[in-house]
């Protein structure tokens, strides 16, 4: 039986059980009001403490946007130095990927009913805008992956301070709540990008393709191995550590929202994950990983 069967099988199922859970507090209303002459109980501080803090998430959401950068527009998995959106980890159509929409739709519902507006290139300073695009479709999940760009400049003098990531994030945060003040969101950690400098810098061709201008923070000078390269370079793996420690404050701030736990971050990949035109975005095989996290992540019974 595929997915898309499973998800009507689940509607019926929620639908019905539903009805049923109507019918039944029906009557038990009505027996209260014929044993108490409908002077009901109030119900006990425990009881209502528990009904305050019931889970808020949903693991099958029906419908998926996702939002941030080049990674999530699936960059240079397919040709050099261009976007590959059927390959994203959020919403590709893509066999070989079966990203998190397909997974949590099946295909057909997620050809219809999930909607990609990352930018290549995109910061966190552009968040907002992409989150009032998305909000339109009135999603029930938001996907997000944004941050690796704020510390991918031409400098490390340059990179976003922690400060200014902190309030555009929760300026975008705020905007979709403004809009959307059910919808889940689920924020992936920004990749460790002196791991992906590190495999990266074996392949030669990955190396030219680096001096077209890709993360010169941390890709600049890429076989150098010298004090001043390696400070660079671990500002910048300091600097992401700090994003990522912000996207999970303000994401702990908001009940709809979860993290993926710095499951991205922590992933280990090797040359096979890594796009065999730029040797730093992820490939098809990368892109599947992360459609792999996030599912993990999204369905998850508690975060």
């Amino acid at each position: 039986m595929g997915r898309g069967t499973d998800r009507r099988t689940r509607r019926v199922r929620r639908r019905t059980g539903a009805a049923l859970a109507v019918v039944t507090a029906a009557a038990l209303g009505v027996a209260g009001c014929d044993a108490a002459g409908g002077d009901s109980p109030a119900p006990s501080p425990s009881a209502s403490k528990r009904a305050k803090t019931a889970p808020a998430w949903d693991t099958s959401p029906e419908s998926v946007a996702a939002v941030g950068d080049s990674i999530t527009r699936g960059f240079d998995a397919c040709s050099v130095l261009s976007d590959c959106p059927e390959v994203s980890w959020a919403t590709g159509s893509s066999a070989g990927v079966d990203s998190l929409a397909v997974r949590l739709l099946g295909k057909a519902d997620a050809a219809e009913h999930s909607w990609n507006y990352a930018v290549t290139g995109a910061r966190m300073a552009d968040l907002t805008a992409q989150v009032t695009r998305a909000a339109k479709r009135k999603p029930e999940l938001v996907a997000v992956m944004a941050g690796a760009n704020d510390a991918c400049r031409a400098t490390t003098s340059a990179m976003t301070p922690v400060a200014d990531f902190r309030a555009q994030f929760e300026e975008a945060m705020a905007t979709l709540r403004e809009r959307l003040p059910k919808a889940q969101v689920y924020v992936s950690s920004i990749p460790d990008l002196k791991r992906l400098w590190s495999q990266g810098r074996t392949n030669a061709l990955g190396k030219q393709v680096w001096k077209l201008g890709i993360c010169p923070s941390m890709l600049g000078d890429a076989d150098s191995l010298d004090s001043a390269a390696t400070l660079r370079r671990n500002t910048v793996r300091d600097r992401v550590e700090d994003y990522n420690e912000v996207l999970r404050e303000v994401c702990a701030k908001d009940r709809h929202c979860r993290t993926d736990d710095g499951a991205v971050h922590a992933f280990r990949f090797g040359t096979d994950q890594l796009s065999h035109w730029d040797w730093f975005h992820p490939s098809v095989d990368g892109q599947a990983r992360l459609a792999e996290i996030a599912y993990r992540a999204v369905t998850a019974k508690s975060p």
